[in-house]
């Protein structure tokens, strides 16, 4: 049984787990998968932002598990679902988490994984109003995908596809590959990636694209889309995406550029009578959404996990993150 912990940047270790005890409203789940995304890496690197991080830090906000036992004022027929769950310990009471925009709630940050322990280890202990709960048969190896798919869910409700529209995505990672699978959804006469390497094409139509192109060549497609949705975060992304949305059409930015990156231009924006809108993380709503496509089948994000490292190995999936980057799309850590 075991726990990856980060003490501090830079130190790693693996402690012995002990089963936590659920208390009131609380859920104790056996973890079974659990995924490595940018954040994770920052707080190893010690580049997260000081308030969004709280060390020592059992890290682990993307997973997916079963639940042991539950704690008084919980449904005890929640024990043995399998689950998912948000990751945002939000209070309930502010006007965000009121109007059901829990993930920009006002009280003081706090998240799984960040600043409470997270999923790299055998057990997690969180609170039962935050689970989403899955299908008997469901896939728990895909379903650690889901915290990335919610977050992209939630750019493809902005987003508002309908059925005939040109579609685009900018970048072909994780994020990128799961907004396609759930804009295929929609029926889109044009659904486009657009990414830095051709190496991903093949994936890229698998997931429900019509096709993928290079950043350079996706300049020549200049107000096509209908809708676009940005998921890279790299330099000049967000202007690409604008770019390529027709007049009056919608952008959704989903990643966070570089401070270096040039500003949009406002007065481009308003010829354009674009709309613009950008996610942080995933509301209930886009959960719920996501959980929704991976139980009909629509979404499967095990199609771009790509490798699968026991806790106890943990400093392994990160040498495979750096040393193998063009080769990684989703490492999963497991018991």
């Amino acid at each position: 049984m075991s726990t990856v912990v980060i003490d501090k940047p830079g130190s790693l270790r693996i402690a012995d787990s002990e089963r936590p005890e659920p208390g009131a409203g609380e859920a104790v789940v056996r973890v079974a998968y659990a995924g490595i995304c940018g954040s994770d890496r920052e707080i190893f690197a010690g580049t997260r932002p000081d308030p969004y991080v709280r060390y020592p830090i059992v890290p682990g906000h993307e997973w997916s598990g079963t639940v042991e036992s539950v704690g008084t004022g919980v449904n005890p027929a929640l024990v043995g679902r399998k689950v998912v769950g948000e990751g945002f310990r939000n209070c309930q009471t502010c006007d965000a988490c009121r109007r059901g925009d829990s993930n920009l709630c006002e009280a003081p940050y706090s998240e799984t994984g960040f600043t409470e322990p997270g999923a790299w280890s055998d057990w997690l202990r969180i609170p039962a109003r935050l689970l989403h709960t899955l299908p008997d048969d469901a896939d728990l190896r895909s379903a650690a995908g889901l915290e990335p798919a919610a977050c992209v869910a939630a750019a493809a409700l902005y987003a508002d596809v309908q059925p005939g529209e040109r579609v685009a995505v900018i970048g072909g990672g994780m994020l990128g590959l799961l907004a396609v699978q759930l804009l295929r959804a929609a029926s889109p006469a044009e659904l486009v990636v657009v990414h830095t390497r051709t190496s991903r094409a093949a994936l890229a139509r698998e997931c429900g694209a019509s096709e993928l192109v290079t950043v350079d060549s996706a300049d020549a497609l200049a107000g096509r889309f209908d809708a676009v949705i940005e998921t890279a975060g790299a330099p000049g992304a967000a202007h690409q995406a604008v770019a390529l949305t027709r007049r009056g059409g919608r952008t959704v930015l989903t990643g966070i550029p570089s401070a270096e990156d040039t500003p949009l231009d406002p007065t481009e924006l308003v010829l354009a009578q674009a709309t613009v809108l950008t996610v942080f993380g995933a509301p209930p709503r886009a959960w719920t959404h996501a959980v929704r496509a991976f139980a009909a089948g629509i979404l499967n994000p095990g199609l771009l996990v790509t490798h699968e490292v026991p806790f106890d190995n943990a400093p392994e999936a990160f040498r495979i993150l750096t040393e193998e980057r063009g080769k990684v799309l989703k490492v999963l850590l497991h018991p």
